[in-house]
């Protein structure tokens, strides 16, 4: 063994040098990489969901998996009853309108065949058309999701510009249902909801107490508050 490192020698001094070299280099290239690359991008990813705002949906009626579901800001119909399962079979979408946009505390309602067949039958002698088609109409005033023909938005518009100073000083603790369905944002089953509230629990005591009413979010209290008393 000794013959054969005195003979070789210069050859293993020549390969331990190579393989110091080599192990030494490899330490010094993942030591760079590890100083030299700051965490930018995740910081950059954790700032830019913080910004992401959401809106909750309550989605109901003919799909796979009715619920309550958080979307992103700005999705539409479509994409809560696509988060929802999808349609059933037997879904009707033909009085909906699935590119509308989606609003915290919207209510969807996706109706059946059946039901649209039979709200038609019933409705056909004493309902007034004022669509294009009569499968326009909705069964649900209170569904979010329901088209609404341009005689109707130009309705609403008018009746929300119309608020005057009279309305401005609508008692939610006095006010009938006709004075509460001049507000807007507060139609026929709101304004029930705030009368049967003020039944149970005697009247409002502050004017944010009106959000404890079934139906009144942060934003339509946004809409109401400067029309309003108590």
């Amino acid at each position: 063994m000794i013959s054969f490192i005195r003979r070789y020698w210069k050859y293993l001094t020549c390969a331990l040098i190579v393989l110091v070299t080599l192990v030494l280099g490899i330490f010094y290239y993942q030591y760079n990489n590890s100083v030299s690359t700051p965490p930018v991008k995740k910081l950059s990813l954790t700032k830019e969901k913080e910004e992401v705002n959401t809106v909750f949906v309550d989605v109901k009626g003919a799909v796979n998996a009715p619920g309550v579901y958080e979307l992103d800001d700005g999705k539409r119909v479509i994409d809560v009853i696509n988060l929802a399962g999808g349609l059933r079979e037997d879904a009707d979408t033909i009085n909906l309108n699935l590119s509308k946009k989606l609003a915290d505390e919207a209510y969807i309602v996706i109706y059946t065949k059946e039901e649209i067949y039979n709200y038609k039958k019933n409705n056909q002698s004493n309902s007034k058309i004022e669509c294009a088609s009569f499968e326009c109409v909705c069964p649900d005033k209170n569904n979010d999701a329901c088209i609404v023909n341009d005689d109707k938005k130009t309705s609403n518009a008018k009746k929300e510009e119309s608020v005057t100073v009279e309305n401005k000083s609508i008692s939610i603790n006095n006010a009938t249902k006709e004075e509460l369905m001049n507000l807007p944002g507060i139609g026929e089953s709101k304004a029930d909801a705030i009368i049967k509230y003020r039944q149970e629990n005697g009247n409002f005591k502050t004017l944010e107490e009106i959000k404890n009413v079934s139906g009144i979010g942060d934003a339509l209290y946004e809409k109401i508050k400067d029309n309003v008393v108590l």
